[in-house]
């Protein structure tokens, strides 16, 4: 599958195209002829000048051009640099989970972020370093970096394994733009030079302002997510997929809804964000029913993700759905009707506080034998969707900080407790420049078997802060940017206000990013187990 893009780079070295938008209609052609999801302009240049090392190739200037873009990857204030874990066994059954060899669970060779793990051998060190160069070579400024770990189920992998991973994630952020040899050490001290990589990359050019790990419902406890804050955790990607015991079961998940349940109110009550992974057209469910899940979801209190990734479901051969749909007992949706049953989910039913993150994944058409296919969704549906969700709304390059700009407040119930979401938006509130969400907590829960850490008990917590538009260089103004006109911290105030006024708290907590410690410092914030904690 690597040779296959190798061609792709071949191919596109022989263009004489430099205006981007030109070029993006062919690269359409070329995926198309190669059966090839679209890459990203950064996946192009990082593949490019792998080759060009390596000598398959020579530079051309009008392919470079052409790649050179200082939009839309960073437009959000921060770069994502995803990373894939390697293989290793994983716990669930799932029957729509292709299984390849030598491959994270659920993941194909032939997918863009996979192929540029496999070209660094899974080595973290290697793939964050090359995605900063490739993102810096594409215009894109990489100071504020967001890591998501992929890979499937991160609770499941050795322990030193894991702290071993997110060690190598900070010392090449630490060490960019110089790479330096893998240190030596027993496994004694991985924690310890986890600890002192962390110390250092908070003052370091490239900062990790967000960390995201993906796992399952069944293997959130209190203990791992005390685990996850001194990995340096802010957010999770919770595989939750469906949300009816009968679906679940159905497709052999190994575990039934209150598991998401109880993982919610543990990851809210600890501070972290929430990224639901949902499919729609599962085997043994439906449109209508699949529509009536998303309605539960942001109307039931037991929920309320604060973002979703909707991956439908795809017949894939590698998979065990494969078979059942080859016997003609299961049929997958088409394109038609998921473009229809997302454009009513965005218009009908997902709130303002809600981040729809991805519509799709990355899975390339050629591996896909039924089921949406879709590339391009977003687009297709731009035009219908009067969505609210913060991705459709953040203003990225649309904005002007001469209008209005006025504060809103959306207070609703979730897992026993009461979330508080703060946004800066226009007159209209069809442009998003910041948001804040408050969590008050509310009553202990039974299945907390360790104590959640002592600094939030009687707190309110700050579960996340972020300011859109482009980003801008630490410690850099410009007055013409959203995040340097004080929207943050006027948030921040806020929170601290209502926290104290409404609530009679004296403390609040922030599930800050190790890379943010010193902004919040400034603020007044103490780092105190793994939070930035202020009395007030």
């Amino acid at each position: 599958m690597l040779k296959s893009y190798d061609n792709f780079i071949k191919l596109a070295t022989q263009t004489k195209i430099s205006n981007p938008e030109l070029f993006l209609k062919r690269k359409k052609e070329i995926c198309k002829i190669l059966g090839l999801p679209l890459p990203t302009n950064a996946d192009i240049r990082e593949l490019y000048e792998k080759m060009i090392l390596e000598k398959k190739i020579k530079r051309n200037l009008n392919l470079e051009k052409a790649l050179f873009s200082k939009k839309v990857r960073t437009d959000s204030g921060v770069a994502v640099v995803a990373v894939l874990t390697k293989s290793y066994p994983c716990p669930g059954k799932c029957i729509y989970c292709p299984t390849e060899k030598e491959m994270p669970k659920s993941y194909l060779s032939n997918e863009p972020a996979v192929m540029r793990a496999i070209s660094a051998k899974f080595n973290p060190y290697i793939q964050v370093q090359r995605r900063i160069r490739a993102l810096e070579l594409n215009g894109h400024k990489t100071d504020k970096i967001e890591i998501i770990v992929m890979g499937g189920t991160f609770s499941y992998l050795p322990k030193d394994y894991q702290n071993k991973f997110i060690l190598e994630c900070f010392r090449a952020c630490n060490d960019y733009p110089k790479s330096k040899s893998k240190e030596q050490g027993t496994r004694n001290n991985i924690k310890i030079k986890l600890e002192n990589e962390q110390s250092k990359n908070e003052t370091a050019k490239h900062r990790i302002v967000g960390l995201t790990l993906e796992t399952r419902p069944d293997y959130i406890n209190a203990q791992e997510l005390i685990n996850f804050r001194n990995l340096g955790c802010t957010r999770v990607e919770l595989g939750v997929q469906s949300i009816f015991d009968d679906v679940l079961k159905k497709n052999k998940r190994g575990h039934d809804v209150q598991k998401t349940i109880s993982a919610t109110k543990l990851l809210k009550d600890f501070g972290f964000k929430i990224n639901y992974h949902i499919m729609p057209g599962l085997l043994g469910s439906s449109v209508k029913k699949d529509f009536q899940m998303f309605q539960e979801l942001f109307s039931n209190e037991v929920f309320q993700p604060d973002m979703l990734k909707i991956y439908p479901t795809v017949i894939i051969r590698q998979s065990p759905l494969y078979h059942i749909w080859k016997a003609g007992k299961y049929k997958a949706l088409t394109d038609k009707n998921f473009q229809e049953f997302i454009l009513r989910v965005k218009n009908k039913i997902i709130p303002p506080y809600v981040r729809i993150s991805r519509l799709v994944r990355d899975v390339p058409e050629s591996s896909i034998l039924a089921g949406p296919k879709i590339s391009n969704l977003r687009q297709l549906i731009a035009k219908n969707s009067i969505c609210p969700c913060i991705r459709c709304r953040e203003v990225r390059s649309d904005y002007n900080l001469k209008e209005k700009i006025i504060l809103n407040r959306i207070d609703y119930p979730a897992s026993n407790g009461q979330e508080i979401f703060l946004e800066y938006t226009n007159q209209d509130r069809s442009k998003l420049f910041a948001l804040l969400r408050l969590r008050i907590n509310g009553g202990s829960t039974s299945i907390m078997e360790v104590e959640p850490p002592s600094v939030l008990k009687n707190s309110a917590i700050i579960r996340e802060v972020h300011t859109y538009g482009k980003m801008n260089q630490i410690n850099q103004k410009d007055a013409l940017s959203p995040q340097h006109i004080g929207l943050g911290k006027k948030l921040i105030l806020e929170a601290e206000k209502i926290a104290k006024k409404e609530f009679g708290l004296d403390r609040i907590a922030v599930i800050s990013g190790v890379g943010v410690r010193g902004y919040y410092r400034k603020l007044g914030y103490k780092l105190k187990d793994s939070y930035m904690v202020k009395k007030l």
